[in-house]
């Protein structure tokens, strides 16, 4: 379509042009009727044939060689249908009336050729870029959406399987706590099936998600654990990506609660301003005798570790550098979590 606008625009303002500065519009317009055929056969070969076979295989000598060739042969038979159909005088805008295939018509004319076939190669190759670019940004997007689905789709297992873990704990010492607990998991369960599909979830359902999570490990830990959570800010309107925050609170129990004999305190903050939000996660750590206890106690490697490297893929993927900041810091007495994230 876009053919047939540039030609048909490039026709209407040579004829105008040209029967301006003949004073005839008719000689102007049979001219161009009959001179725009051998414009648009000169720049589709070129084109479509002879730059994909020449210049795309770095064959420069045959190009240009076979390029002139043309062009000298289309100003021939222009020179001839010009002089038989329309008039003696086949070059009206020369220095004087041509009537002969002379050496300066030719030279004009095929500089005049190149010059139309460089200006349409030019368009050509311009259009061809942008669709190219458009092509390989919507490849990205494509490409980009699929990485975070599939990284969603790791993230939900690895923390479902860790909360079947707590309960099947639970399950082997009769506790009385395994009822209440199977009712916290089905609402996660109910959470991770259809509501973190999209892209963005509400952050009041993240920290809703969030303390359905610490309700479980309050059962499973009980008064070994100490959990102190603050919230800030105003969470309307606000999203984030689902399932962003559980795995940072997944470690610190990981690295915290599981390995220590004493009691454990976790810390976690949300303060949100305006649309930044500021969290934190900070575990108290288990001394070195308490390592040893639980590797000894703990010969087969358990599997995990996704969590928070998933969590920086995500970050990575779906943000701008700019628009988050996530510090992880590891002291004698706690590990600490800091991510300053953009909500949207």
């Amino acid at each position: 379509m876009h053919h047939i606008i540039f030609w048909s625009v490039y026709f209407i303002f040579n004829a105008l042009r040209w029967g301006s500065y003949y004073g005839d519009y008719l000689y102007s317009l049979k001219a161009n009727l009959l001179g725009f055929p051998i414009h648009m056969a000169l720049c589709y070969f070129t084109i479509y044939l002879l730059i994909p076979k020449f210049i795309y295989t770095r064959k420069f000598f045959w190009f240009i060689s076979i390029l002139i060739l043309s062009i000298f042969l289309m100003v021939f038979l222009k020179f001839e249908l010009t002089y038989l159909l329309i008039s003696n005088n086949v070059w009206p805008e020369g220095p004087e009336e041509t009537s002969t295939f002379s050496f300066n018509y030719v030279l004009v004319m095929m500089l005049g050729e190149l010059y139309v076939i460089s200006f349409v190669t030019a368009i050509k190759i311009t259009i061809d870029w942008m669709s190219e670019n458009k092509r390989a940004a919507k490849l990205e997007k494509t490409q980009l959406e699929t990485e975070l689905r599939f990284l969603r789709s790791q993230i939900s297992p690895h923390f479902f399987f860790n909360t079947l873990n707590n309960i099947y704990s639970l399950s082997l010492s009769k506790s009385n706590k395994t009822p209440e607990t199977i009712l916290k998991l089905s609402e996660l369960m109910r959470y991770l099936l259809y509501e973190t599909k999209p892209n963005l979830q509400c952050l009041e359902k993240e920290i809703k998600c969030i303390k359905n999570y610490l309700d479980l490990e309050r059962i499973r830990y009980g008064e070994k654990l100490s959990i102190q959570l603050k919230i800030e800010g105003s969470t309307e309107n606000k999203k984030l990506p689902p399932m962003l925050l559980i795995p940072f609170i997944e470690n610190a129990f990981k690295h915290g609660a599981n390995r220590s004999t004493k009691e454990v305190v976790i810390k976690i903050e949300l303060i949100i301003k305006d649309d930044i939000l500021y969290f934190r996660t900070c575990n108290s750590l288990p001394d070195e005798e308490e390592i040893k206890t639980y590797h000894s106690q703990n010969i087969e490697k358990q599997p995990g570790g996704i969590g928070i490297l998933n969590v920086k893929k995500r970050l990575n993927l779906g943000y701008n550098r700019e628009d988050y900041d996530l510090k992880i810091t590891k002291k004698e007495t706690e590990f600490l979590v800091d991510l300053k994230l953009k909500l949207k």
